[in-house]
């Protein structure tokens, strides 16, 4: 039961969204840019970053939301995700995203648990100095997203299905389109 009046059927941060439109539309706007705009880190990657970071802190919606979308972005492989949460290292992914990932666990601890040696351990496996910044920005954003969606004890459903069918819609039609459903338009 959440712990203040949220809008009902709307399940995780839709129901939050909902609740402050105004809040919404730039926290809607960043994941866009962050997650579903053109990058040269492919839409699975940075799916794949959102999904471990909220993994890490134990936030159900968003590991299984995000976990969909980047399945659905990568061929609907559900086992690789899996996979990517539970031994990142030992994951079928490129050494470059191996090397972000290392990035977006510490800054889910805390930003200044980054040093200067995993940066240059991205830069040696290829990331650019903007795929750096987004993976910052990425785990930045998800934990602060992940406590907005537990903070407020938001409905979280587990049928696996519906996550796996609002996957599909936001990986093709991003995060924008997607809360038109449930967002006032002005």
């Amino acid at each position: 039961m959440p712990h203040i009046h949220l809008p009902e059927g709307l399940q995780g941060i839709r129901s939050a969204m909902a609740f402050r439109p105004e809040t919404a539309k730039p926290l809607n706007d960043l994941a866009e840019v962050l997650l579903h705009a053109p990058n040269s880190l492919p839409q699975g990657d940075r799916e794949l970053i959102a999904t471990y970071v909220s993994y890490l802190n134990d936030c159900y919606f968003c590991q299984t939301v995000h976990g969909a979308i980047a399945a659905a972005c990568l061929d609907d492989d559900y086992n690789l995700v899996k996979r990517v949460k539970a031994d990142f290292q030992a994951a079928e992914i490129s050494n470059k995203l191996k090397s972000l990932l290392v990035i977006a666990a510490k800054v889910q601890k805390g930003g200044k648990n980054v040093t200067s040696e995993d940066i240059q351990a991205a830069r040696a496996q290829g990331a650019t100095d903007t795929e750096i910044h987004d993976t910052v920005l990425i785990a930045a954003a998800f934990s602060m997203y992940n406590r907005y969606v537990d903070g407020l004890d938001t409905w979280q459903p587990h049928d696996e299905a519906l996550y796996r069918e609002r996957g599909k819609k936001t990986a093709q039609d991003g995060y924008v389109s997607m809360s038109k459903e449930y967002l006032r338009q002005s």
